[in-house]
């Protein structure tokens, strides 16, 4: 099966299945190359347990742009152990990270979206397009019901930026039906979700949503902006 050329087939073969039996497709239809990004979010503790408990042959990592929660780096090693997987860790290269400070400042990045999305590039775009290379599909933790942004997508993408096949297995999970996992499997998660982080990125541009909100309202909040940092992007 080539790149983009079956998708429409892969993605009818994988609406038939469960998240897990999908995961085992795709790793059993291209083998080797297959890898999943998890930021250590509710929905990609989902995906890592599904992955263990199958011991589905999928390649792990997580990007540590220097600026975690130490909640997160905690769970890291939480997961690793309980999970006996490597989670391979990429980080931003050194000289990017110097330059950036050097151009806009430590916190730049509250100034403007354009200093906002810089800091984003060199602390995950980049680190990103390193872990894909020389894969052909890119698993999420994306939900639908996460935001307005996400609400179209489909659970087989094809990513230009990255020029890979983008599977979201969890795509039209509800926030319930997740956490209902979750307590199921005693799946290890992040202790800042039970103190209103629903979504947790770098600790500098992550609070707490309030009542109502919609859980990537919590990201950048001083922006008006689609609440992406350019992984994601359409």
């Amino acid at each position: 099966m080539t790149q983009r050329k079956n998708m429409h087939e892969l993605e009818a073969q994988l609406a038939q299945l469960s998240a897990g039996e999908g995961l085992a497709l795709i790793a059993d239809l291209f083998p080797g190359k297959v890898t999943f990004s998890t930021s250590l979010g509710q929905e990609d503790q989902v995906i890592t347990q599904l992955i263990a408990s199958g011991n589905i042959p999928v390649q792990i990592f997580s990007l540590d742009t220097g600026r975690l929660f130490p909640e997160t780096l905690d769970l890291l090693a939480r997961t690793e152990a309980k999970y006996k997987q490597n989670i391979k860790v990429y980080y931003p290269t050194t000289h990017s990270v110097e330059k950036l400070v050097s151009d806009i400042g430590i916190n730049g990045f509250y100034d403007s979206v354009e200093n906002r999305k810089s800091c984003c590039f060199v602390r995950k775009v980049e680190p990103l397009r390193r872990a894909l290379a020389g894969n052909d599909i890119w698993i999420t933790g994306l939900r639908a019901e996460q935001s307005a942004n996400r609400s179209d997508m489909k659970c087989v993408e094809w990513d230009e930026a990255n020029q890979i096949i983008k599977y979201n297995p969890l795509l039209n999970w509800s926030y319930d039906q997740m956490i209902a996992y979750i307590d199921e499997k005693n799946i290890p998660y992040n202790p800042l979700h039970d103190k209103g982080f629903i979504s947790i990125g770098c600790a500098p541009c992550t609070r707490a949503i309030a009542d109502g909100e919609d859980a990537r309202a919590g990201r950048w909040w001083w922006e008006d902006s689609k609440k992406e940092c350019g992984l994601h992007a359409k």
